[in-house]
């Protein structure tokens, strides 16, 4: 190109430039033009669970928005019984797979999944599926099984719960991904994304016999909070929980729900559980409890919440 020729095409580029940049003003200044922001809550409906997960972290901003080049991350799902994932007892192995596939996708140094489970650990690692999935998509899957595995931490922010033995490999994590099944629960009503903390702590009866719904607030502030809690409820188990009994405690609703905030997640869960099954959220006391320590809000109209149908 002569450089007579190029000054001509740089002085026309230029001067689309600003056409282009002045129209941006002026759309901004008469409002005629919203900028979107990035949702606090994205909530997905009618994909499969990988599907579904592309789709929230998308919206959300992407997996790098939370996990960084180097960090070692934990996921934390529910693999609290023995059974298979059609009965909804623990969290869909599909959506784990997919997920550590992110985390490292993204550059997480080392991805480890556990959790403590309720019945024989080796049972419920294995026939939940989540064990299979979590080490074909590149995980370390960590026992839980034994006290020798916890670390002794403070709970400064906590009413009741003061202190907690804590799965080593989240106090070692620099992130974590806190990634609950919605499910009925007898004694805490619903079990969702604070519920599932009692996953990562080795002494859960003191839970059970100082106020449950407290304790289940309490280790919510534990300081090392998870940088995204995700929902899996493309399979929820609407009564007889935490582990069901048969497939007439499960209905399919192929959803998810993802937000770094804990107790608005929790409430947008319940308001989808409540489609199934009328749960009050006054039942569900650590909701309240949660947001009185100031770990989220249940009043969603604060919220700005992406709902994507697929």
């Amino acid at each position: 190109m002569k450089r007579r020729d190029f000054i001509k095409t740089s002085v026309a580029a230029s001067a689309a430039l600003t056409l282009n940049f002045d129209g941006l003003q002026a759309a901004l200044k008469s409002n005629n033009m919203i900028v979107e922001q990035i949702p606090d809550m994205v909530a997905v409906m009618g994909g499969e669970p990988a599907t579904m997960l592309d789709k929230a972290l998308e919206e959300l901003g992407g997996i790098g928005k939370f996990i960084k080049k180097g960090q070692k991350v934990v996921i934390k799902p529910n693999i609290g019984w023995d059974r298979k994932p059609e009965l909804a007892a623990n969290t869909n192995p599909e959506l784990v797979k997919a997920l550590v596939k992110k985390c490292l996708e993204a550059g997480a140094e080392k991805v480890t999944v556990f959790d403590q489970t309720c019945d024989n650990w080796q049972k419920c690692y294995d026939n939940s599926g989540i064990a299979a999935a979590a080490k074909e998509a590149g995980a370390i899957v960590m026992p839980a099984n034994e006290e020798k595995y916890f670390k002794e931490v403070s709970i400064p922010k906590g009413v009741v719960l003061k202190k907690a033995k804590i799965h080593e490999a989240l106090i070692e994590a620099d992130a974590w991904i806190n990634l609950p099944v919605l499910k009925n629960h007898g004694g805490a009503k619903l079990s969702c994304a604070m519920k599932n903390y009692m996953g990562i702590v080795w002494d859960r009866r003191f839970f059970h016999s100082n106020d449950l719904q407290q304790c289940i607030a309490d280790i919510c502030t534990w300081e090392k909070k998870p940088v995204l809690n995700i929902v899996d409820a493309y399979r929820i188990m609407h009564q007889n929980g935490p582990q069901g009994k048969s497939a007439a405690d499960v209905a399919t609703v192929k959803s998810l729900i993802a937000s770094p905030n804990i107790v608005a997640v929790d409430t947008a869960a319940l308001g989808m559980f409540n489609q199934v099954k009328k749960l009050d959220i006054e039942a569900v006391g650590h909701l309240a409890k949660g947001e009185a320590l100031n770990l989220g809000s249940t009043d969603l109209k604060k919220v700005n919440i992406k709902r994507v149908k697929i």
